[in-house]
């Protein structure tokens, strides 16, 4: 009894040992890797870059007086739409108390000068009406008095000018009242009623009074990295997405490439500039940032792949193509344009083929059953 009790603890460990030899060897062997495939597909390829900007007008033109002095009236608020000629202010004139003074004595004086020469002439005329004196004489007395009474009027008009800014004769106060000078919308107004400015001259470029731009005619003003300027000429279509209007997609096309390059945060930036085509419904506030996609080629219905799917040696693109049911063969094919994510295959593919992928894994699997 005890033999055969022996016999059956022997027979049991034999068979543990086994079953663990053979489970620790199927726990070791590896287990053969699966892959997911994909098919070729017909896209539109599209390469393009990118500029970073913002949709300004083309003429945004700044309103500045003729005249120094006070904002006496202001006529429009940002937003308004003017034409040219309309009323943006009236400057009142403060006038400089040097300038004041000299113009006032410049005055007397000619008034003084023109009482004496008067008197002069009048007595001279008389000789001359009784043929006392001869008429080349008389002649020289009238021209002194006509350039008295002229420097009279101008000595008048001189100091007109230094109080209003105004010619007597004019009859309308030309300085005083600033105009637009293009027709267009106010784009902002930076001063107020009572502020002092400055006159526009060669040596000060005076207060602006109003900002008016023509809305209708915009630009998109952008940077373009130096690795991307050299790909793109003038006549280019770019595609604007602009931040705050969403769902909406402008159009524009390429007018300038600054020729000099600057440097902002350790890159050569390029300056561009493109024309925004605007429907009549749409209106774009100044100022907007945007993002320009700059097509620098393209190409419709053609044979594409996920770019991921391809390996490089050299200068030779493979894919692994499957030949039966897990099992691959490395092709070589010929690429054409990309977009970053998918590329064109010109030869070596058609849309039947199926392409080695990412491996296959369990949850792949249960997606699939669900």
């Amino acid at each position: 009894m005890k033999k055969i009790l022996r016999i059956s603890l022997l027979v049991i460990i034999s068979i543990v040992f086994i079953w663990t030899i053979v489970f620790l060897y199927q726990k070791s062997e590896k287990k053969p890797v699966l892959y997911n495939t994909e098919k070729p597909f017909i896209s539109d390829i599209t390469k393009k870059t990118v500029a970073t900007g913002s949709v300004v007008p083309r003429k945004e033109i700044e309103i500045k007086p003729k005249v120094s002095g006070i904002i006496q009236t202001l006529y429009v608020e940002p937003g308004d739409m003017v034409k040219k000629g309309d009323l943006i202010a009236k400057v009142k004139i403060i006038p400089n108390m040097i300038s004041l003074n000299n113009a006032e004595t410049r005055l007397k004086q000619a008034n003084i000068k023109f009482k004496d020469v008067k008197l002069i002439f009048k007595r001279q005329k008389e000789l001359f009406d009784k043929g006392v004196i001869a008429q080349a004489e008389f002649q020289k007395n009238e021209l002194n008095y006509q350039s008295a009474k002229e420097e009279v009027e101008a000595a008048e008009n001189n100091l007109q000018l230094i109080k209003e800014g105004v010619l007597k004769k004019s009859g309308k106060a030309t300085n005083t009242i600033i105009r637009s000078t293009i027709n267009g919308m106010v784009l902002d107004v930076p001063v107020e009623e009572g502020n002092s400015v400055i006159e526009s001259n060669t040596f000060n470029a005076g207060t602006t009074l109003a900002i008016v731009a023509d809305m209708n005619d915009m630009i998109f003003k952008g940077k373009v990295d130096e690795t991307e300027v050299g790909k793109i000429k003038q006549g280019m279509d770019l595609m604007l997405r602009i931040g705050a209007i969403e769902n909406d997609t402008f159009y524009a096309r390429l007018e300038y490439i600054s020729p000099k390059g600057v440097e902002e945060n350790g890159a050569i930036q390029f300056e561009i500039k493109a024309d925004v085509k605007l429907k009549e419904t749409q209106f774009i506030r100044a100022g907007y940032s945007a993002n320009a996609d700059i097509v620098l080629d393209k190409k419709n219905d053609v044979i594409s792949i996920k770019e991921s799917l391809i390996e490089f040696e050299n200068d030779t693109a493979y894919v692994f193509i499957e030949k039966e049911e897990q099992v691959f063969e490395k092709i070589a094919v010929e690429t054409g344009l990309s977009d970053g994510i998918n590329i064109e295959v010109i030869s070596g593919l058609d849309t039947i083929s199926k392409l080695r992928a990412g491996e296959f894994e369990e949850e792949d699997e249960k997606e699939d059953e669900n």
